[in-house]
């Protein structure tokens, strides 16, 4: 038995493909897996993939050498498969979307997928078969099980984000004030490190448990530091300084011990923890708040469906970083609340130059007009805070500079 070849649908944990597309592989009972169902497709979104279903997008909107057949290659990322077929990136879902039919979900493309670029009538369809075949998946007669979502294709480079995905805590007022914290060390250090044992204790509501459905990794923090809206001053939320990450050995407890005296003392024992990573030193009071519920790292990069008026309210890693370049994170001042969704792609603006008109007699003040300045991409959400990463930029970022719809 040499291989099998078939048409449209795969065995489950099957990951060879040669050719054709697996946009998700189908169940033993012909059903897409409930994390591949699960995963968000918005209305708008699949609104306009049926849109352009019917057409496609104008061959003028293509990159000037969008390649007519393209297969897939680890290492590459959505955004510059995007970049590479289309002037504007943030149309892909545009362009992806005529393959609707064929895939159900069009956040996972994976590598050995064949891409063909169809141009007739004028207008652009991305096909990932050859028109008029059924698309085939070669089956290799071994079963490999491995985890769909570690080979779909991720939107960006994950090292560019990942740190990103579990570092970034925004909390409401008091929140890192009222979560555990570390009280002591193994050895009575002062700082401690990667590969050390420290001890914590929650508060009479929560205290530090291991029992099933508990949290068991927490990110360290410190410093809550108010995240202002430049424009208004109004505080959107509170941004705890990251420190490292634990691991919850053992929970509090209450342990008796004999008092010598033919009786026992109850005495407190706080949870253990285990010092995972640091990014600096993590000293007693230092903050424990559980880590997030690790997502699917491949968003799909599209403009946001509502306008957005937004603004860069810090740069994230040190208040004392005023200006932030390609491949740096910023905060700004919309969110979850604001219909902001990870994989939103906004436009960077500067704003003009306030300067005398040397040609007027009176030497009047006048601002030059906000230009272009780059490309940011969100990746994280909370409710009126998102962080987003700076794909491409002319000059430095700096806070209270302005983001809108992609043009």
């Amino acid at each position: 038995m040499q291989g099998i070849t078939t048409t449209r649908t795969a065995r489950r944990g099957i990951l060879h493909t040669a050719g054709g597309t697996v946009a998700f592989l189908v169940a033993v009972l012909g059903t897409a897996p409930a994390w591949a169902q699960n995963y968000p497709i918005t209305p708008a979104q699949r609104s306009t993939a049926q849109q352009v279903a019917r057409q496609g997008v104008p061959v003028a909107d293509l990159a000037p050498n969008a390649p007519d057949i393209y297969v897939v290659k680890r290492g590459d990322t959505l955004w510059a498969i995007s970049g590479m077929y289309l002037r504007k990136p943030w149309r892909w879902p545009e362009l992806w979307g005529m393959n609707l039919g064929a895939i159900a979900n069009p956040h996972l493309i994976f590598p050995g997928q064949t891409l063909y670029l169809d141009k007739t009538g004028g207008y652009a369809r991305l096909r990932s078969g050859m028109p008029g075949q059924p698309e085939e998946v070669r089956i290799s007669p071994r079963t490999r099980t491995a985890s769909l979502t570690d080979s779909a294709l991720p939107t960006l480079r994950p090292s560019l984000i990942e740190p990103f995905l579990v570092e970034p805590q925004v909390v409401e007022a008091n929140v890192l004030e009222q979560a555990p914290r570390i009280v002591a060390t193994l050895d009575e250090r002062v700082l401690m490190a990667a590969g050390d044992r420290a001890y914590a204790r929650g508060n009479l509501v929560k205290p530090l448990e291991t029992a099933p459905g508990e949290p068991r990794y927490y990110g360290i923090y410190r410093n809550a530091v108010a995240l202002k809206d430049p424009t208004t001053g109004e505080i959107l939320g509170y941004e705890a300084q990251f420190v490292g990450k634990a691991e919850l050995v053992r929970g509090e407890s209450i342990e008796d011990t004999p008092n010598g005296k033919g009786g026992f003392t109850s005495d407190y024992v706080p949870a253990t923890v285990d010092i995972l990573s640091t990014r600096e030193e993590v000293r007693a009071g230092d903050r424990l708040l559980p880590t997030p519920a690790r997502g699917f790292l491949s968003y799909m990069p599209r403009a946001p469906q509502q306008p957005v008026d937004a603004r860069v309210v810090s740069i994230y890693g040190s208040v004392a970083i005023a200006n932030a370049a390609q491949n740096q994170v910023v905060a700004i001042n919309v969110g979850r609340q604001d219909g902001m969704e990870s994989g939103h792609v906004l436009q960077l603006l500067s704003a003009g130059q306030r300067m005398k008109d040397t040609t007027d007699e009176e030497k009047s003040m006048i601002r030059l007009p906000s230009e272009k300045n780059g490309m940011v991409m969100v990746f994280r959400t909370f409710d009126r805070v998102s962080y987003a990463l700076i794909l491409d930029v002319r000059n430095t970022v700096r806070v209270g500079d302005h983001l809108v719809n992609p043009r």
